[in-house]
């Protein structure tokens, strides 16, 4: 699926994982999830979760409602690899609050 969404895996858990499966319901989306390992120039590492539209205005609409960042497996998985890593540019910072979706409390330590 060309059109994809990234956000990090542990977002997408708890209350926020039904949150996005009821705005892809009420809008009669679907999406293909994968995950993805980002690491960053200092060596840290994140998984991130992608979610893998069909079309560009299902993503679209994904990508105003929770934000996110697009991503794009030719540029961003090393050539294409579909074993490939995400590598990313500057220092790592993690991401707790991404639009309505939070990280859970216990995923915060």
């Amino acid at each position: 699926m060309r059109h994809q969404i990234a956000l990090p895996d542990d977002i997408c858990t708890d209350r926020n994982f039904t949150l996005i499966g009821r705005f892809l319901a009420e809008r009669g989306l679907t999406c293909r999830t994968r995950t993805v390992t980002a690491v960053w120039e200092d060596g840290k590492q994140e998984q991130w979760r992608l979610h893998c539209f069909a079309d560009h205005e299902a993503a679209a609409s994904f990508l105003d409602h929770f934000g996110g960042i697009v991503f794009d497996p030719k540029r961003d998985r090393e050539n294409g690899r579909a074993r490939g890593v995400w590598r990313r540019q500057g220092t790592y910072e993690r991401i707790l609050e991404l639009g309505s979706l939070s990280v859970p409390e216990a995923l915060r330590h």
